[in-house]
């Protein structure tokens, strides 16, 4: 991986823990997360003209792509109404390198050495560990958990199929913005049947999350894309995991969530096991 792909990543990271921050410390939760998805719209439309249509063979790996973004989202969504950003957040990202690395190596014909395999290990202790803090009132949060790692299913299923998707559509940027405004119909479209009152005064009461997330979103997982297509998937997805560090500072910091040595021990692992697959990786 070179120096400029390992700066896109950690950027990336920090932008992506930022709007998942955003969507948290807002009032209406699903009013947030469709500001942050429908605000891709203009960021996408305004890069259309600069690059190609991806190619014909890429279009299934969007249409998948699509799907995988929007069960993500809203697992993602349903995660932070009974959790904490500071353990959903660290579960639903940890999941994926776990794994992202268990499908390379079953499916992809990938091989792991010692220090990966051990990366992988470290990864999965830290999410158990997550999946046993507990709330204010005492009370372990299964549910939150629960509902982390589904998430971070859905992290591990895009990631796969964005990754081989982009290097197939010859256009990494062409490929997210194509995938980003189906994904932003859609949960357009959820919304639409779950909960139509959110679109009253939309985007207005939203605005700050439209542009901001929205746009803080995009060039986040922009940035993820074109790394995909510069180094192995799984050593990105592991980077990228650094996102729980930012978002670990951001729920202490800005929303006054609760530290304890519990949820600092935890997301401790979990990044140390991130690291350990880049290290291997390298």
């Amino acid at each position: 991986m070179s120096f400029t792909v390992f700066l896109a990543v950690i950027l990336a990271a920090m932008l992506h823990a930022t709007w998942n921050a955003l969507v948290k410390s807002g009032g209406d939760k699903h009013l947030n997360m469709l500001a942050v998805v429908v605000g891709h719209a203009p960021f996408a439309a305004a890069i259309f003209p600069f690059v190609p249509l991806p190619a014909a063979e890429s279009w299934p790996y969007i249409a998948a792509g699509i799907v995988l973004h929007s069960g993500y989202q809203i697992f993602l969504l349903q995660s932070y109404r009974v959790g904490d950003l500071t353990q959903v957040y660290p579960i639903a990202r940890g999941t994926a390198p776990l794994l992202v690395a268990a499908v390379s190596v079953l499916f992809l014909g990938v091989t792991l050495g010692a220090m990966e395999l051990a990366g992988v290990a470290v990864i999965g202790a830290g999410i158990i560990s997550l999946g046993l803090v507990r709330q204010r009132d005492g009370l372990r949060n299964r549910k939150a958990a629960v509902l982390a790692f589904v998430t971070g299913c859905f992290i591990a299923g895009y990631s796969l199929v964005d990754g081989l998707g982009a290097r197939t559509a010859g256009t990494a940027l062409g490929f997210y913005a194509w995938l980003t405004v189906g994904n932003g119909i859609v949960i357009a479209a959820y919304t639409a049947c779950v909960r139509p009152q959110v679109f009253r005064g939309f985007p207005g009461n939203a605005m700050k999350l439209f542009i901001v997330g929205g746009g803080a979103s995009f060039a986040a997982y922009a940035l993820v894309i074109w790394s995909f297509t510069h180094a192995p998937i799984a050593l990105v997805t592991a980077l990228r995991e650094t996102s729980i560090v930012f978002a670990l500072l951001i729920g202490v910091v800005f929303l006054k969530e609760r530290l304890d040595l519990a949820k600092v021990a935890s997301t401790l692992v979990t990044l140390l096991g991130a690291a350990l697959l880049r290290i291997g990786r390298t």
